[in-house]
């Protein structure tokens, strides 16, 4: 039984794990580097527990904080170890519970070239691209070649978008292996790369899961996550628009199934490319997403507390018929970023967060609270919800502007010039939305005040 949850992680994920916890009856141990003593869930959690200097990425740390403050459970949130299979099986072997999927199971699907494979074998029509690893730049030209220009090379083990590069011809390739091979052992401690083919203008969808690990799955409908920067997100929605409830459903079904089949435990999110009415299965995560709360609000569900609670009881908390979404929900990611997408750290000496129905605000930010330079600069998601998607979207535009944040440069006009272009109000965007109008988007983002 679980009664004492170690959250692995910082920023607004602890926070949002914390409350989680909070929900479900359950208690609550932080662990923190040093540089994050000041971070805003240390003060409301059970005990805090200090692990190191700046980093969360020491498995025995974890392990030693879990056992010295008596918990039952580690939640990893996401990034840092959360898809690490040697932190599961620590967890594990320590006699506590991983809030996440099996390390067999994880291992298996870290490999993103591999999961290619195997949900092929599972139904699901992959992005044609190379078949295993590639560590040897000769075999990647002959890949490419079969495959066709543009292609994306893309670090097997890699996530967050980092360990990618587009290719344009020959010429390009020699020098984006040599950047992707470097980009994936310095981010992620293993070479190898894989090969797809890229699809210019398509849209990136994906589906949120959850499984009991006994052979079944359940699907909460889709996200687009098209709007991306640099491989990143920015804005997400739920469902994903302009396309029909059946070719949605179908989608999500085909998922759980194929899921189900690999007696997965716990939350996943398929992500796939969709392109003139095909969809193309990218890869999965074995976590909890960053944009997971858009689900949450169009769902009315807490995967977080049902995550904790696949963790105990290794069951569903809920059925597929009792999934009824209703509207339309979308999320906008704050970033510490200046104009030119370089990280802005500081103190923050003005906040104003907004407020009214449908309007949620996850973020670990206080006036006072200082961003520091050695982590990810996103810093607060926006998340809105509506009986429409245009209503969903004139509640995020208000959000937006009732958002104030002082002391360090921040995403938030470029935010707002996003949500005014009219190929995103009209549900047009897709994977290259950035590129096509980053020079227009720019310009309106530098009349408005960034705060």
């Amino acid at each position: 039984m679980i009664k004492r949850v170690l959250i692995a992680n910082r920023g607004e994920i602890a926070m949002r794990i914390l409350r989680a916890c909070r929900a479900s009856g359950l208690q609550v141990v932080a662990a923190y580097a040093k540089t994050d003593r000041h971070l805003h869930h240390l003060q409301y959690a059970d005990d805090t527990i200090c692990i190191g200097e700046s980093s969360y990425l020491s498995i025995d740390d974890l392990i030693m904080a879990a056992t010295l403050t008596g918990c039952d459970a580690v939640h990893p949130g996401y990034g840092f170890l959360s898809e690490d299979a040697e932190l599961v099986d620590a967890v594990e072997k320590a006699g506590l519970h991983f809030v996440g999927p099996s390390s067999s199971t994880m291992r298996v699907l870290g490999n993103k070239s591999e999961a290619k494979s195997v949900f092929c074998e599972l139904g699901l029509q992959p992005i044609p691209g190379s078949d295993g690893l590639i560590t040897d730049v000769s075999i990647l030209a002959e890949v490419a070649e079969q495959v066709g220009y543009p292609i994306l090379i893309k670090a097997a083990y890699g996530g967050g978008g980092r360990g990618i590069r587009l290719v344009e011809n020959r010429e390009e390739l020699d020098l984006a292996f040599e950047v992707s091979t470097a980009e994936a052992i310095g981010n992620f401690g293993r070479a190898g790369v894989y090969v797809e083919r890229y699809f210019a203008f398509a849209r990136h969808i994906e589906v949120q899961l959850l499984g009991d690990g006994q052979g079944n799955a359940i699907h909460f409908g889709t996200r687009d996550c098209s709007v991306q920067r640099r491989n990143q997100k920015l804005v997400e929605e739920a469902p994903a628009p302009g396309l029909s409830d059946q070719v949605l459903d179908d989608i999500g079904q085909r998922a759980a199934q194929a899921l189900a089949k690999l007696n997965y435990r716990n939350a996943a999110t398929m992500e796939f490319l969709y392109s003139e009415g095909q969809f193309y299965f990218m890869e999965i995560n074995t976590r909890i997403q960053v944009e997971h709360p858009v689900t949450e609000m169009f769902c009315n569900i807490d995967l977080i507390q049902a995550q904790l609670s696949i963790a105990e009881s290794g069951c569903l908390p809920v059925t597929q018929d009792q999934i009824t979404p209703v509207g339309c929900s979308i999320e906008c990611r704050v970033l510490a970023e200046d104009i030119d997408y370089r990280p802005s750290p500081g103190t923050i000496t003005k906040l104003a967060l907004p407020g009214g129905p449908g309007v949620r605000i996850d973020t670990h930010l206080y006036s006072g609270y200082t961003v520091p330079h050695q982590y990810d600069s996103l810093i607060a998601k926006i998340v809105t919800a509506g009986r429409t998607r245009q209503e969903a979207l004139r509640r995020m535009v208000q959000a937006l502007t009732e958002t104030k944040i002082e002391g360090i440069e921040t995403n938030l006009a470029l935010l707002l010039a996003i949500l005014n272009e009219d190929d995103f109000k009209e549900g047009r965007h897709h994977i290259r939305f950035m590129d096509r109008y980053t020079d227009g988007l720019r310009q309106h983002a530098e009349t408005e005040p960034s705060n």
